[in-house]
């Protein structure tokens, strides 16, 4: 992985440590309005991290699949990709 193995990591830990504090929210009887912000907060932060895999991916593993002969393959697995992150609303 090109992207800073680090770097992710802290992502994933931002995004567990938000998700702790809206469970806290919940728990608490928080103000709804309050606890979809940070829903809202800790979505963008997982859409932010998913680039950042994506682009890490998109230069470093398609390029090299090419390169094996697993063009199909390749391609196939960028159509999955693609097919999830559309049904991603319907969830």
């Amino acid at each position: 992985m090109q992207t800073d193995k680090q770097t992710v990591l802290k992502r994933l830990n931002y995004i567990e440590g938000h998700l702790g504090g809206i469970r806290r929210m919940v728990e608490e009887d928080k103000y709804c309005v309050d606890i979809l912000r940070q829903t809202f907060a800790v979505r963008k932060a997982i859409e932010k991290l998913e680039a950042m895999i994506l682009e890490d991916h998109l230069h470093s593993c398609v390029p090299e699949g090419i390169r094996e002969g697993r063009e199909n393959e390749v391609i196939e697995e960028l159509v999955q990709l693609y097919t999830l992150a559309g049904s991603r609303g319907g969830e």
